[in-house]
């Protein structure tokens, strides 16, 4: 199976991961700003409705919007100087810790990574909402237009909610990792509507209703909480929307084809998962002293690495995938051995119990 992003692959003992460090290439990256993505504009002269559950689906869509300048609460403060995230869930305040930095500067740095975060989940959403608008242009049922019409909407509006914290609240909004605009690119270019839809819907909707979930979790800031839940809930729609339309993709799909797919899923979350937050501890970790590949190692290294590390494959994608038909004996040993597949999903509340077990014993 290719590798995505070979070149910029090296290894950390048993793991292999993806890092980049030539500053001119990943600016370069950032510059190109123009995606070739040749489309076929599918007419539909059914209006009814064919697909009773996507149909079900666009509906839910219509009555839970929100709007988010006047439904959240812009208030409530956020401050670097508060626990805006729960220490225990920002490992650059871990690594701060562990260097014996004061708690004023694990708050910082806690900050500064969700601030990150967000800003790599705000370049998805805009690549969310220029895919779904490829999408109704290929789709072929009028119910698949019309819920993707409706996703378009949705993620203007996650748009407005993340920028408008970030820049309210947070000051900044960190560029696009190179690792996330290979693969966003990726996704804008596919030629067709089940690999985009594959790709975005399931993959990354997926993978980040599991983010945002662990997000919510760990939030101590209500204006934070409030954001993530309502986005999380659409997110959700979403993902569910991905499932729908690739259950008729798998049921016509032959073997080959369906390999493909299979193969086709792994290479883009192994490539997300193989950066191991090496973009952002290149950016944030020289700011606090932290040596980004050392970080990497300690982290491959703990026990419980693989229980972490897969929260937020477990929580969704990795289960669709697998009621797809997109992960079989053939490649879940791959999955498992990147650790984003484990043998049961454990929830972050069940995570920190097992860690902080021994350490009270």
């Amino acid at each position: 199976m290719n590798k995505l992003m070979e070149e910029q692959r090296k290894r950390f003992g048993d793991f292999e991961v993806i890092e980049w460090v030539d500053e001119e290439k990943i600016q370069s990256m950032r510059d190109k700003i123009d995606v070739a993505a040749p489309l076929d504009v599918h007419w539909q002269w059914e209006y009814g409705s064919e697909m009773e559950e996507l149909r079900a689906l666009y509906e839910k869509g219509k009555v839970n919007q929100w709007n988010a300048e006047h439904q959240l609460e812009w208030e409530i403060p956020v401050s670097k100087d508060d626990w805006v995230l729960a220490q225990d869930a920002s490992m650059l305040a871990q690594m701060v810790a562990l260097m014996g930095g004061d708690e004023a500067t694990q708050k910082a740095a806690a900050f500064d990574e969700l601030a990150f975060t967000l800003s790599q989940l705000l370049h998805g959403e805009q690549a969310a909402l220029q895919l779904c608008g490829q999408l109704t242009n290929v789709c072929e049922l009028m119910d698949e237009k019309w819920y993707a019409a409706s996703q378009v909407i949705d993620e203007a509006r996650h748009i407005e909610a993340i920028s408008k914290f970030l820049s309210r609240k947070m000051g900044t909004v960190y560029p696009i990792g190179a690792t996330l605009k290979v693969l966003l690119d990726e996704l804008l270019q596919a030629p067709e509507a089940k690999t985009k839809t594959l790709g975005m819907q399931c993959l990354f909707e997926g993978t980040a209703v599991g983010v945002f979930d662990m997000l919510r979790s760990a939030s101590k800031n209500d204006l934070l909480t409030d954001m993530i839940r309502r986005v999380e809930q659409d997110e959700a729609r979403h993902a569910a929307f991905g499932v729908l339309t690739m259950r008729r993709v798998v049921k016509r799909a032959e073997p080959e084809e369906m390999e493909h797919m299979e193969d086709w899923a792994f290479s883009i979350l192994e490539a997300l998962n193989a950066n191991q937050n090496l973009d952002m501890l290149r950016v944030l970790g020289p700011k606090y002293g932290i040596d980004p590949e050392n970080v990497v190692k300690v982290g491959l290294a703990m026990p419980m690495w693989a229980d972490f590390n897969s929260l937020m494959y477990m929580h969704t994608v990795i289960p669709n995938l697998k009621g797809l038909g997109l992960i079989t004996e053939r490649t879940e040993e791959g999955w498992r051995k990147a650790g984003m597949m484990t043998d049961r999903r454990k929830t972050l509340d069940e995570l920190r119990a097992q860690v902080a077990g021994p350490v009270a014993n």
